[in-house]
């Protein structure tokens, strides 16, 4: 009787920094014709319901073109993250929230498909906020805070994360939405020193 095969997930939010349980092995692995976005409101882990945070969500290119016809990075449709092989006993616990998709890593220079499986979220969920400019969104990461912590510490590690996954991966959007988020922890300092 053959074995079952491995399952196999891709994570490319906080499960980067935080992976799954029963996870038997993980790579790097990278997702073509989406992009990552904080575009999910998060109301029970990054913020409140009366000041929701933001989490990434994957949203496919073409559907984020309708969003967001002022992206700062229209031409990007590749999403970096960690691809990890559950253990099959634990398949059904996480197969009933996941997406059929392509996710690719690189052996031996040769792009693979590794897995088909990846959460994502619609822009039909009524947690999707679509797109927001990106001076909005970082004061609304800067000033939120829930029950998992401080948003911009979210946003901190998930950049760090990418930034450590492989040395093609990237994500303009996140580092450059990292960059604002900083600029307001340093004129915050300035402003708390000054007083």
């Amino acid at each position: 009787m053959p074995s079952k095969a491995p399952y196999v997930v891709f994570g490319y939010g906080s499960l980067i920094f935080k992976p799954p349980p029963h996870v038997i092995s993980q790579a790097p692995g990278f997702l073509k014709g989406y992009v990552r976005r904080f575009s999910q409101k998060s109301h029970d882990h990054r913020g409140t319901p009366e000041n929701p945070g933001r989490v990434v969500t994957l949203i496919h290119k073409e559907d984020w073109d309708h969003f967001s016809g002022s992206d700062a990075f229209p031409d990007e449709d590749v999403v970096w993250g960690i691809v990890y092989t559950i253990n099959p006993l634990y398949e059904s616990e996480v197969h009933d929230y996941l997406e059929t998709l392509d996710v690719y890593t690189i052996e031996d220079g040769i792009e693979t498909v590794v897995t088909r499986n990846c959460y994502v979220g619609r822009p039909d969920n009524p947690s999707f906020v679509g797109s927001e400019p990106l001076g909005d969104l970082a004061d609304r990461i800067w000033g939120s805070v829930g029950p998992s912590g401080r948003n911009k510490d979210y946003l901190y590690q998930l950049a760090e994360a990418v930034r450590k996954l492989a040395p093609a991966s990237f994500d303009s959007h996140l580092f450059a939405l990292e960059d604002r988020v900083r600029e307001l922890d340093d004129k915050n300092s300035d402003e708390t020193q000054a007083q």
